[in-house]
């Protein structure tokens, strides 16, 4: 069974910084975009930072200016900056790999927690 496998994570202060990576088994082909998406309690899961394998990124309204996306070149893996965070960060952070046909990727998730 493919897993994502995402580390990082975890609490920081609001104005600090956290990182997230995450990386997939090689075996996984035809990758479109690659990505993060977080959810909150009650809340639809959202877009955070996708980048499409022509190198377009694409960044939610919120993050912008924070945040920076970034695949590690031959490998099916995504690191997700964030900087500046607030308390509005607070989620469940969620790898993504999609592809071009065939089902799409997800990890298990990893918690961010933004609180003094």
């Amino acid at each position: 069974q493919v897993q994502l496998v995402e580390s990082g994570g975890g609490l920081a202060q609001p104005g600090g910084s956290l990182s997230l990576s995450c990386s997939g088994p090689d075996t996984i082909s035809a990758v479109a975009a690659m990505g993060w998406f977080r959810q909150t309690p009650g809340k639809q899961r959202e877009l955070v930072a996708v980048v499409n394998i022509g190198g377009t990124t694409r960044y939610a309204d919120a993050v912008k200016g924070r945040f920076a996306v970034s695949i590690v070149n031959g490998k099916n893996a995504v690191n997700l900056q964030m900087n500046s965070l607030t308390p509005e960060d607070t989620a469940v952070y969620y790898c993504y790999i999609g592809r071009l046909s065939g089902r799409d990727y997800w990890g298990q998730g990893i918690q961010v927690t933004v609180s003094s």
